[in-house]
């Protein structure tokens, strides 16, 4: 029990800090008069630093073990964010953001590898309850942090380093031994379109619209005339939004056709893209409102796509489902803050929201012409909340997915 305390102090000490960053880019660079297109390139940085490091953590951790592993991701984010305020440069930025994608992946691959190993049978169902959680709620308050966070100063990108390192501590001084090493697994994107094509298009989407909105929304915001602690509870009514629609979500998903629920939440999303558009000038209630209601019909994409997928998978093919699953959620990531900041440039703030609801409108579109192609499953897997944090999370949500399929 100390040593699964001790992951996850280690994983709200690491949100707080990787979660921040964000949006402190964000209004950092409109502070220093980077164009909406470099502050969006610090997002797609980010995202493409995560998947470069889904793919290498579980190689490194391999060759040097897992606190050496994670102190050296730590490290990289660390580094990342002391240098921000010592290069004001938003190409030497971007590059920042890669290290500190890359500490984010590497640290979540080696925390699941040790809860894997830590986890058993019985215990797995309330460890994973409490890790999702954990996670859920370092994310919401990373949102939070922003409010006491001063744009372009040495003292906010300092203290967030100072989270990052502390991360290390809870991990690295525990005395309990270091488990095996996972066996990595293949990546194989084709695997995820063979399962579902469908389920492929979700997690695309559900890429696109989070990282536009995490990435991006400061903009938005500013723009519409939120005051910097007002941005932070803007952002943190999306992420409770998106908590508060598991439950809901999940009854759906396990009770109805997956694609019917998808299809639904789609429609729901580009509904609350208008609605927050409409109300970004009715006050602050308002548009917090509006941001809540956004994040309850997009954050559940993710996982019911997921589930979806896992319905037409063999228990061998689980993992390696989840890493492609992973892998096209980072492609739209990468893509969609570069895009979604080159559109605000263009036509304004509202072009977030028209982007994100094209990108819901067409998984519309593309989930009615896939009903047509094949029935749905009679037999499916349970409904998992899947967090989006490394290719090794397949193996702790596989086997729950399996024994509650088997119970």
């Amino acid at each position: 029990m100390i040593s699964f305390a001790a992951l996850l102090l280690s994983v709200v000490l690491l949100q707080l800090s990787s979660g921040g960053v964000g949006p402190l880019d964000a209004l950092s660079g409109l502070a220093l008069e980077f164009s909406r297109a470099e502050v969006g390139l610090l997002g797609s940085a980010h995202f493409m630093g995560f998947f470069i490091g889904c793919w290498w953590a579980p190689r490194l951790m391999g060759a040097v073990g897992h606190s050496r592993a994670f102190a050296a991701f730590t490290a990289a984010g660390a580094i990342g964010l002391l240098a921000h305020m010592l290069v004001v440069d938003a190409y030497a930025w971007a590059a920042m953001r890669v290290a500190s994608g890359l500490c984010v992946a590497g640290c979540y691959t080696v925390i699941e590898s040790w809860l894997q190993a830590k986890v058993t049978n019985e215990s797995r169902g309330r460890a994973m309850g409490a890790y999702r959680a954990v996670d859920l709620g370092g994310s919401l308050a990373a949102q939070l942090i922003i409010a006491v966070l001063e744009p372009a100063s040495y003292v906010s990108y300092n203290l967030l380093a100072m989270l990052c390192c502390a991360s290390l501590l809870p991990l690295t001084l525990t005395r309990v031994s270091q488990p095996a090493v996972p066996e990595t697994p293949r990546l194989r994107p084709g695997l995820a379109w063979k399962m579902s094509p469908l389920a492929v298009a979700g997690v695309v989407v559900a890429g696109l619209t989070g990282a536009a909105f995490r990435m991006v929304g400061p903009i938005y915001g500013r723009e519409v005339g939120l005051a910097v602690e007002q941005l932070a509870w803007f952002l943190a009514a999306f992420v409770l939004g998106g908590a508060l629609a598991q439950l809901p979500a999940g009854w759906l998903a396990d009770k109805y056709d997956r694609r019917w629920v998808l299809i639904g939440l789609s429609a729901a999303a580009a509904l609350s893209c208008s609605l927050t558009v409409a109300v970004s000038g009715a006050g602050l209630v308002a548009v917090l409102l509006a941001a809540g209601i956004f994040g309850f019909t997009t954050f559940p994409v993710y996982s019911v796509s997921t589930a979806h997928a896992h319905d037409f998978a063999e228990i061998g093919q689980r993992v390696e489902l989840s890493a492609a699953l992973l892998f096209f959620f980072a492609l739209g990531a990468i893509a969609s803050p570069l895009v979604a900041s080159v559109l605000i440039e263009a036509y304004g703030p509202g072009a977030l929201f028209g982007f994100v609801a094209l990108g819901h409108g067409a998984l519309i579109a593309f989930g009615l012409v896939r009903m047509q192609a094949r029935p749905a499953r009679t037999e499916r897997t349970p409904y998992v909340y899947a967090p989006r944090t490394s290719f090794l999370v397949g193996r702790l949500l596989g086997r729950l997915r399996d024994r509650n399929r088997r119970d």
